[in-house]
């Protein structure tokens, strides 16, 4: 392991979020930890704190050139910062891998969909700005995009839109749909619609849960966890999977989560968790990338694959595109950046509907 003190090793939740936004967006991602009389509502306002971690790294990766995201600075909230904050290049560019690496899944099954009614449904997605970027694409005909998160989240992220004239670009008129916590655009170009679901994921494992509103189960499905899941109870996150898998047959599923918690550096890394009182469930249960794809496999997918993200950087950034992010700030800490990029891993399944384009131009 590296000498790296325990104060100085990057935060499991520094590399999360793909969705920009800072101490304003606070953002509780729609899962929480296990609910009790006394410690619910703490451990979902800690989880909620994680939010900022994840919205600083994502406009660190935007400030300095890794990412171009033109929405992310609309849910931070500078002066609470105290101005830019820049993150480790190490933090950097694990930003860049696991964003771009999602991306090109997504892309995959947007690809393979091309032409059809289709369906993305991003689990935690709080103020997350990749559907303004697939939107102002401008070629995601017949695209249905869902986030669920937290009531309080959805909330904001429609207060938010609604006052910032560059989002109603591309969310134009967002409505709430009657006696429901959800809001919405249905007229998008193309035949696209976008909902945002103010629900607790917990709720949904429950038996009696219901659908929410625009789910459609006759269409291919892309499910996106990005280290959302992992918050929740191991049976909780199961059922989670199960509600959409008993729904929807074409389904395929993403996500992004840490393992390896009992070699020395994540032992440190999940010390470092719970000094901030965070627990991740789903890392003590899958704790490898084999057992990622066991997972998915129980869960009913055909098709499985996981990677690290060290693997990811390797095999999936090009050499161009790799002296391209090493020119803008460089990096000394090859070794940390190896064990960090180690203990996070990237894993997809499909079922009916195959993300076999993920390969295109991998050598």
């Amino acid at each position: 392991m590296s000498d790296m003190s325990a104060p100085s090793i990057p935060n499991l939740l520094s590399l999360r979020g793909s969705r920009g936004g800072s101490a304003s967006r606070g953002r509780t991602r729609g899962r929480g930890g296990p609910r009790s009389s006394s410690a619910a509502p703490s451990h979902d306002a800690t989880i909620q704190g994680t939010d900022t971690d994840a919205a600083v790294s994502r406009m660190s990766a935007v400030d300095l050139g890794y990412l171009d995201d033109p929405y992310a600075r609309f849910f931070v909230h500078a002066p609470a910062m105290g101005g830019i904050v820049r993150r480790l290049p190490i933090i950097n560019r694990g930003t860049y891998t696991r964003t771009t690496a999602l991306d090109r899944l997504i892309g995959a099954f947007l690809s393979a969909t091309e032409g059809q009614e289709r369906q993305i449904i991003s689990l935690g997605a709080g103020t997350d700005t990749r559907v303004f970027r697939l939107f102002k694409e401008g070629n995601r005909s017949k695209l249905i995009y869902h986030e669920v998160d937290f009531p309080t989240v959805t909330d904001r992220k429609y207060h938010i839109v609604k006052s910032t004239p560059i989002l109603r670009e591309v969310i134009q008129g967002p409505d709430f749909v009657d006696q429901s916590r959800t809001w919405r655009n249905y007229g998008l170009s193309d035949a696209s619609q976008y909902w945002c679901h103010g629900i607790d994921l917990r709720d949904l494992a429950k038996p009696d849960a219901t659908p929410f509103p625009g789910l459609r189960a006759d269409i291919p499905t892309l499910l996106v966890s990005e280290c959302c899941l992992c918050y929740l109870e191991v049976t909780d996150a199961s059922a989670v999977m199960k509600y959409f898998t008993d729904r929807i047959s074409r389904l395929s599923f993403v996500t992004y989560e840490p393992i390896h918690p009992n070699d020395p550096f994540g032992k440190q890394m999940v010390s470092n968790l719970a000094a901030r009182h965070i627990r991740m469930p789903t890392l003590e249960e899958y704790t490898d990338t084999n057992k990622q794809e066991a997972r998915l496999r129980d869960a009913g997918f055909d098709s499985v694959h996981s990677l690290t993200i060290e693997r990811i950087w390797v095999d999936w950034v090009s050499t161009e595109e790799k002296e391209r992010v090493d020119g803008l700030e460089g990096l000394d800490e090859v070794e940390e950046w190896n064990l960090l990029a180690g203990h996070y891993s990237v894993s997809w399944g499909w079922r009916e509907i195959g993300l076999e384009g993920w390969r295109i131009g991998l050598v």
